[in-house]
């Protein structure tokens, strides 16, 4: 038998119903969650990102503000707009889009928007949180989301061996340290380009989240008989087409798959919107 194909788009559209119904409540008691979206450039893709969070803004009632920089934007004018909207008391959640034009310090930018703000989950605070247990906040969406498809999966994530192939701030780090809190309690392998024998680490799990942007990396025969696998990469290949990290033959060994387009793509996008209200109902509070 094939892999279950964990369907990230039917799982995001019940998140943004619920977000929705949330988001009207506020509404109702006089607050309009408010999400402001600063793109720098023109990169197709990054464009292409911002309109699904725009549509996906308009599904849930959420109100959706763009500001577009141009390419030669400085890293000053960036954080200018921040300060901006961090002292907008009528916005509760603040993204830059990733990436930046070359020259601009990401982490600087991610550091400077308030944390109470950062429906993104990439402050210092917000990923500070974590690391100490708390995951009641601003988590990163990307990781939150691939959290959310392993429960309603129902897979047993307690004592199980995983491992996080990458290790950037917005992914791969954040992902070993939700995979490890208490009352999930996996056993976390973070893997990257410097590991050595990472096709039998990852024979070895029983989770693999695969997020380095590399297209196919992860063969069949990598895969444990059974296994949770998460295909957070995605990438365009010479026809067009999106790919993912995880090859398809994957489907034939795996308990569980990621497709890709289709999986954690649109769970990143409904775990933003659940940021952006629940951020708003805490500065309501």
């Amino acid at each position: 038998m094939g892999a279950v194909i964990v369907d990230g788009k039917s799982v995001g559209g019940k998140i943004l119903e619920e977000v929705g119904i949330e988001a009207n409540k506020l509404l109702g008691s006089g607050v309009e969650p408010h999400l402001s979206v600063v793109i720098v450039g023109d990169d197709p893709a990054s464009h292409v990102y911002v309109r699904n969070k725009e549509r996906a803004c308009q599904k849930c009632g959420v109100k959706s503000t763009r500001i577009d920089m141009p390419v030669e934007s400085t890293q000053d004018e960036i954080l200018e707009v921040v300060r901006g909207l961090n002292s907008n008391t009528d916005v509760h959640g603040i993204l830059v889009q990733s990436p930046t034009p070359n020259g601009i310090d990401e982490l600087a930018i991610a550091s400077a928007i308030d944390p109470d703000k950062d429906v993104d989950g990439f402050h210092p605070i917000n990923l500070g949180k974590i690391v100490q247990g708390n995951v009641s906040g601003l988590l990163p969406c990307t990781p939150s989301g691939v959290m959310h498809l392993l429960g309603v999966s129902g897979f047993d994530t307690i004592g199980k061996k995983a491992v996080v192939i990458g290790r950037s701030r917005i992914v791969g780090m954040p992902m070993a340290l939700l995979l490890s809190q208490r009352g999930v309690d996996s056993t976390v392998t973070i893997a990257h380009s410097k590991t050595e024998e990472l096709r039998a680490i990852c024979q070895d799990s029983d989770i693999v989240i695969a997020a380095i942007g590399k297209i196919h990396t992860v063969k069949s025969d990598w895969i444990k008989p059974g296994a949770f696998v998460a295909d957070v990469g995605i990438s365009r290949t010479s026809d067009g087409k999106l790919s993912g990290d995880v090859d398809p033959s994957v489907a034939d060994v795996a308990g569980w798959i990621t497709p890709v387009p289709g999986g954690v793509g649109p769970m990143t996008i409904a775990m933003l919107m659940r940021n952006t209200v629940r951020a708003a109902r805490n500065r309501a509070i």
